[in-house]
Formats: C-alpha cells, sequence, structure tokens
C-alpha cells in the first residue's frame, strides 16, 4: 500500500511530461511551418521583382 501513492504521483508526473512535450512538438512544427511559408512568399516577392 505503500507503494501506490508514489505511483500515482509518478503516473500524473509523466502525464504532465507527455503533454508538454508534445504542446512544445506541436509548436515547433507550427514555427517551422511559418518560417518556410515566410521564405516561400519572400522567394516568390523576388522573382515577381525580376
Amino acid at each position: 500500500m505503500d507503494i501506490v501513492l508514489p505511483l500515482v504521483f509518478a503516473a500524473i508526473f509523466f502525464y504532465v511530461l507527455y503533454g508538454v512535450i508534445r504542446a512544445a512538438t506541436r509548436d515547433g512544427i507550427i514555427a517551422a511551418k511559418q518560417v518556410e511559408r515566410n521564405r516561400a512568399a519572400s522567394e516568390a516577392d523576388s522573382l515577381d521583382r525580376n
């Protein structure tokens, strides 16, 4: 019975850690897509000027 409470807290900790990592990964993917979109728009703009 003494092991149940630490296991519950460990499970909660890893669940929260999983959520943080998942959110950070999602934010990184979104940021990378925005950079790619900006780069493509910049290249299209520079081609239009020529």
